[in-house]
């Protein structure tokens, strides 16, 4: 106990600081479902402006009855890890189904994409290989990487300059793999995949694309980043999550080459001794797929929400992030700034939240806007009219 509060008193100066500095993150606590519209446990109900459910998806009926059916069938989970008793049909019909969808040979699912991400790059590489990751990557890609022992270059974010440069210092590499998101979560860019095609092919190297942020919202049919520069099937390894787009559960996945995928099912440690996605779970993922296989209607609409948004807050004189994507991150650089705008927003019945450090560099406070197919153009034009009128209150604008 002596030990203890002395450690006590350093984990309390932490928080000090941390509050001080106006980097606390809160919960607020939901009582709905998660829709465009939530409730609060205040009873206030608010437009949520900050949730990965671009398609509308998570409280979709046909998702969840097609998950009621599979815990009636199968139970509620199944006390395993995939290769000891783990694995059901559902489970390989999920990984086809994602296979399909994004042109590749075969799947694995994972119970996260951070733990996709964190179990990919060890079994695969050594200390003979580079791996070429770009710096806006997200933190599970980060971690990852520090868990494999192949050598490590970082490129500036979607600068092809600097990526060919590291290319070059890793040419004597035995194997060399490209890493890059296909949507950079916190600015809402897109990676240039066709430049990175060109580059891979000349330098020798492989590509992985996280595809959590993009899948599902980029390309004609939702496709990602594959889609959107017609490459689908020329990428070596796609990494993804059933969290967002597809319904906003819980699951990732890594798909690609059917040899890299089969050495992720012998090798990879967040596969091997981690229980199984529950049955319902990758009934739900099905489904998902499965409706949009059908129709690109909340695709269209996800775009229409959007290019109203952006459009409508440049013209205000909001300092946005160009974006291909449906992240709309409006810079405010100050923490306590950022803080207090999102508070304010909140009272006037939009809930965003404010992204500080260490989520996002020292002095680039902003808060991230995440459209949905599920916004009405009514809510859309409350968020505008509420974003104006706190920016000219704090004089943002």
């Amino acid at each position: 106990m002596i030990m203890y509060k002395a450690f006590q008193q350093h984990l309390q100066n932490q928080l000090d600081a941390i509050s001080s500095d106006g980097l606390m993150k809160t919960e607020r606590i939901i009582t709905s479902p998660q829709s465009a519209a939530i409730t609060l446990s205040n009873g206030s109900t608010v437009l949520n402006f900050c949730a990965n459910n671009y398609l509308g998806l998570s409280d979709n009926p046909q998702i969840k009855a097609a998950a009621v059916q599979a815990i009636e069938r199968y139970g509620y989970g199944m006390s395993s890890v995939r290769f000891i008793c783990g694995t059901t049909d559902l489970h390989k019909a999920l990984e086809a189904t994602i296979a399909g969808y994004f042109g590749t040979e075969d799947t694995i699912l994972y119970a996260a994409c951070f733990d996709a991400n964190g179990g990919v790059f060890e079994p695969l590489l050594t200390e003979e290989d580079a791996i070429i990751s770009d710096t806006l990557n997200h933190a599970s890609i980060i971690d990852g990487v520090r868990l494999c022992k192949a050598q490590r270059y970082k490129y500036n974010n979607a600068d092809m300059v600097d990526l060919e440069t590291q290319l070059t210092a890793a040419s004597k590499a035995r194997f060399r793999l490209i890493v890059t998101d296909g949507v950079f979560s916190m600015d809402g860019n897109t990676c240039p995949l066709d430049k990175i095609l060109s580059l891979s092919e000349k330098y020798n190297a492989m590509i992985m694309v996280d595809e959590s942020h993009s899948a599902g919202v980029v390309g004609r049919t939702g496709g990602g980043v594959t889609e959107h520069y017609n490459a689908k099937g020329q990428v070596e390894i796609i990494t993804g999550t059933l969290g967002k787009a597809f319904g906003g559960a819980i699951g990732g996945f890594t798909t690609g080459k059917k040899e890299i995928i089969e050495v992720l099912r012998q090798k990879s440690r967040p596969y091997l001794f981690s229980n199984s996605i529950p049955p319902m779970v990758a009934a739900a993922g099905i489904e998902a797929f499965n409706l949009l296989s059908h129709s690109n209607e909340l695709q269209e609409k996800l775009h229409h929400n959007t290019e109203r948004f952006v459009s409508a807050m440049l013209t205000a004189g909001f300092n946005i992030k160009p974006t291909t994507s449906a992240i709309c991150a409006v810079m405010l650089f100050d923490a306590k700034l950022s803080a207090k705008f999102a508070e304010l927003l909140l009272s006037r019945g939009i809930y965003v939240r404010s992204f500080s450090f260490p989520v996002v560099p020292r002095d680039q406070a902003r808060i991230r806007v995440q459209l949905s197919a599920a916004h009405s153009t009514e809510h859309i034009l409350h968020a505008i009219s509420a974003f104006i009128e706190v920016g000219k209150f704090l004089k943002v604008i």
